[in-house]
């Protein structure tokens, strides 16, 4: 299956939390980052999701932001540090590439975003990701 989301990670399911509608599933990714998605206690038993699955991250790239250090006092858990490869900015947004142990993530944000952040090749980052924001596949 083709998708047009473009931030594709793997990683290995460490845990699984299931509730009466949702799921929490902790994943490490191969670069030794750990994430949490919240998805259905549905799709966890329809995919077979369960500790040691072998599992890739989906996040779309508009639902990637960007901070210039950690956040604290935060309800968004997964925090991944990167660096900045690459910036592309038009009229009013910009896409930028940040490379992260284990793979690559795009995030689309403002370009008065990238401009205020300073962003440009070299830019130290963390990714700011919504457990909600995060899909599974196998």
């Amino acid at each position: 299956m083709s998708l047009s989301i473009r931030n594709q990670i793997p990683g290995t399911v460490t845990s699984v939390t299931a509730g009466e509608a949702m799921s929490t599933v902790k994943v490490r990714l191969t670069g030794g980052q750990d994430i949490t998605a919240a998805i259905t206690t549905d799709a966890v038993k329809d995919l077979g999701i369960a500790e040691g699955t072998s599992v890739k991250a989906l996040v779309k790239s508009t639902e990637v932001s960007l901070a210039t250090a950690p956040v604290e006092g935060i309800s968004i858990r997964n925090q991944i540090p990167g660096t900045v490869t690459d910036v592309a900015t038009g009229g009013a947004m910009g896409s930028v590439k940040v490379d992260v142990q284990g793979g690559e993530l795009t995030a689309a944000i403002t370009k008065d975003a990238v401009e205020a952040l300073g962003l440009a090749a070299g830019s130290a980052v963390v990714a700011l990701i919504k457990s909600t924001e995060i899909s599974l596949s196998l």
